[in-house]
């Protein structure tokens, strides 16, 4: 799984113009999910996005997690993480996952983060979607699990 975690003062994504997901203070979340990725890549990607420390404290240095501020997670699944473009000008998508194997995944992903009683917002798997942030910082963080 690959994840790209910005760090936000608000995010928004739009479905055909209808906000379907909206969030101030927290993280904007672009999900990739790869063929071979399992529930352990979630578990793994949920420990570390729950307890990174990228939010400023009262002395203006990133030491807080977005539980810390209670903070909020929009999280939008996002295929295109896993273009290959190695060969010619068209990217390949081989190695993202099919709908049937990230549609689980990706909502497993979104559940444990609420367990966690992080309050997180979607887009809509597969839909065409317009999504706006303010990043703050800026500060983005990828995160791939084939790196742990």
């Amino acid at each position: 799984m690959r994840a790209v975690i910005q760090r936000v003062s608000q995010a928004e994504v739009k479905i055909d113009q209808n906000s379907v997901g909206k969030i101030d203070q927290g993280f904007m979340i672009l999900l990739g999910i790869h063929q071979s990725d399992s529930v352990e890549d979630v578990a793994y990607l949920v420990r570390k996005i729950s307890k990174l420390r990228v939010f400023e404290d009262a002395e203006g240095k990133m030491n807080l997690s977005i539980q810390d501020i209670q903070g909020s997670i929009l999280s939008v699944s996002q295929f295109t993480l896993y273009a290959d473009t190695k060969k010619g000008n068209r990217p390949s998508f081989i190695e993202a996952a099919r709908p049937e194997v990230a549609i689980p995944l990706y909502d497993l992903f979104n559940k444990q983060l609420k367990e966690l009683d992080i309050p997180v917002e979607t887009g809509e798997f597969g839909a065409d979607m317009a999504v706006s942030l303010i990043n703050d910082g800026p500060v983005t963080i990828i995160i791939d699990t084939n790196d742990k």
